[in-house]
């Protein structure tokens, strides 16, 4: 009897061994919804999973941060040729794209807030000035603040300076330095591994406590935020990875938003959410000199989800309040989202402390636009999380895309040499 007992229990453990991470991350996902329905009281004590396994993330994903990007530009050996130039402009290019979006699909559909009057004790930018002096004092913070803040750019601009001085150590230190790197990678692997129960916890104690009645007033909201988004992963990043390769993108969009997106999704993330994109490039057989650098980059700056948050929620705003708004001024709402973006944290919410400074390019006090802040966490279970999705997956495609074309531009090259060779 104990043996059938022990094997009833196994079977389905090794069942559950042998599928993949998002069918375990789905499992976990209906089973906090039913746990909720069933047993609510239950399901708030659930909620403790989640909340550890958020904690694991962001205390993992600075040093993370830091670690790779040193150990990255550290090993990097004189001549070695790079894509990191072109990446740079299409991450700038997609996140100003998919700015560009969002003010399109808030014109075509315009979105009315009823706005709350309790207010978040949360201190924001009031202009694009301010936002980018924070820029900068956060690029020179102190190292060990910069870890304990989450302050990525912080982080980054620490990991480049070390990584270049690192080059000229021994060969001794710099393979220190990238063991330490995969060590970590190796820990948050593990952490990432134990998403189904977390999410599980998450969704347990989400619906438990609120369910999704909130979220139905801001449908049309979230109908334009989530659109926006699905537009761009969609059509718009396709069509410049299109440009830049020459051939069906497709293929590459499906594989970086099932196997990068989908985890993305639910560890709300992209710092955290680095090995899995990493370990995608590699299946990919990318170049490792230049996605060892661009994806923990693209986690810091690569924010087009932030700047389709930053731009819907700041225009909804402003069609609540009868504002109106020009042409000049909406391609002006676009960079500021841009540049905002890309200073927003790698890390859960980043951009919605970024609305107010949006907000004040049309007037709108303070105290308003917190308020819009506040509609912010309200649908945020959802918001962030495809947010996330978006950024994180497209980590992955622009550094896909750029290595292909300058494999393509290698190649053709090489041509004429070997024609001359053969004659």
């Amino acid at each position: 009897m104990p043996e059938k007992s022990s094997s009833f229990v196994q079977g389905p453990l090794a069942w559950l061994q042998r599928t993949g991470l998002v069918t375990r991350i789905v499992i976990g996902l209906l089973a906090g919804g039913l746990l909720a329905a069933v047993a609510p009281q239950w399901a708030s004590m659930a909620g403790l999973f989640g909340s550890l396994f958020v904690s694991g993330l962001k205390a993992v994903a600075p040093i993370l941060v830091l670690l790779l990007v040193m150990s990255a530009i550290a090993g990097h050996k004189q001549g070695q040729k790079t894509s990191i130039r072109p990446l740079l402009i299409l991450y700038l290019f997609g996140t100003f794209s998919a700015a560009v979006v969002a003010v399109v699909a808030c014109f075509l559909f315009p979105s009315h807030l009823t706005l709350v009057t309790s207010q978040e004790a949360l201190t924001s930018p009031g202009s694009l000035k301010e936002v980018l002096g924070n820029l900068l004092f956060n690029i020179f913070s102190n190292p060990v603040k910069a870890i304990a803040e989450a302050n990525y750019m912080g982080i980054l601009a620490w990991a480049v300076a070390l990584g270049l001085a690192l080059r000229h150590a021994a060969a001794t230190t710099r393979q220190a330095v990238d063991d330490f790197a995969q060590g970590v990678s190796s820990l948050v692997r593990m952490i990432i591994s134990l998403a189904p129960l977390g999410i599980f916890g998450l969704v347990a104690s989400t619906l438990a406590d609120s369910g999704f009645g909130a979220l139905w007033q801001y449908a049309h909201l979230l109908a334009v935020l989530l659109g926006s988004m699905l537009f761009v992963a969609l059509v718009v990043n396709p069509l410049i990875v299109f440009i830049k390769i020459r051939r069906n993108p497709y293929p590459l969009v499906w594989i970086c938003l099932r196997e990068s997106g989908v985890t993305a999704f639910f560890t709300r993330s992209s710092a955290a959410n680095i090995p899995v994109n990493l370990a995608l490039c590699d299946k990919l057989g990318l170049q490792e000199e230049t996605y060892s650098v661009s994806i923990p980059l693209g986690a810091t700056i690569n924010m087009a989800g932030a700047a389709i948050t930053i731009t819907v929620l700041s225009l909804a705003a402003v069609t609540t309040l009868g504002i109106q708004v020009d042409m000049g001024t909406a391609i002006l709402l676009s960079v500021v989202a841009t540049l905002g973006a890309c200073g927003a944290s790698g890390v859960a919410g980043g951009s919605l402390l970024l609305i107010p400074m949006a907000c004040s390019l049309f007037g709108i006090s303070n105290d308003l636009a917190m308020q819009v802040v506040a509609v912010g966490f309200i649908i945020g279970v959802l918001q962030d999380s495809s947010e996330t999705a978006l950024n994180s997956s497209t980590d992955v495609l622009f550094t896909a895309a750029a290595c292909l074309a300058a494999q393509e531009t290698a190649e053709g090259a090489m041509a004429p040499a070997l024609d001359s060779a053969d004659a």
